[in-house]
């Protein structure tokens, strides 16, 4: 398959830094910057919704060279394997990662965000508002998802 480049569009700037540390994701506040190359007017309008989705690059975490076999979730044996594609974690193809976060606020190239996954100095791709015509209505997961994940965005 071809193979292309991104090149970030932002950096994260938090106080987390532990790429180890994996929950209580739900009430760290983030920073935006936007690059100086897309203006002073790059987020206009997106201080009139609520949430947006921020893509970003895990850049802390090596690529695995082989996806074929299933892993434990989250590594933990107690869990049952998943294929690369049935999780969200940063061990995957091309190490993108997506969260939809609150936004707090706007201000020229810096938007504030609180609930994104994502240490200081993570690389953003892109930016996208989260529209209620985009999201899923009725969601369907495994019941051990919700009890291993429920401290993942909790304060």
């Amino acid at each position: 398959m071809p193979s292309f480049e991104i090149t970030p569009i932002g950096t994260v700037r938090n106080d987390r830094t532990d790429v180890q540390h994996t929950d209580n994701w739900g009430a760290v506040r983030s920073t935006i910057t936007v690059d100086e190359r897309f203006g002073e007017m790059c987020l206009q309008g997106l201080e009139g919704f609520s949430h947006v989705e921020v893509l970003f690059v895990f850049d802390r975490f090596p690529e695995h060279d082989d996806h074929r076999e299933p892993r434990p979730y989250r590594g933990r044996s107690d869990l049952p394997p998943v294929g690369v594609f049935a999780g969200r974690g940063p061990r995957r193809p091309n190490r993108i990662g997506v969260t939809c976060c609150a936004i707090e606020s706007v201000h020229g190239r810096e938007l504030t965000v609180v609930g994104l996954d994502a240490v200081s100095g993570t690389p953003v791709i892109d930016l996208k508002p989260t529209m209620a015509e985009f999201r899923p209505v009725d969601i369907k997961q495994p019941e051990w998802v919700g009890d291993v994940m429920s401290d993942y965005f909790r304060p």
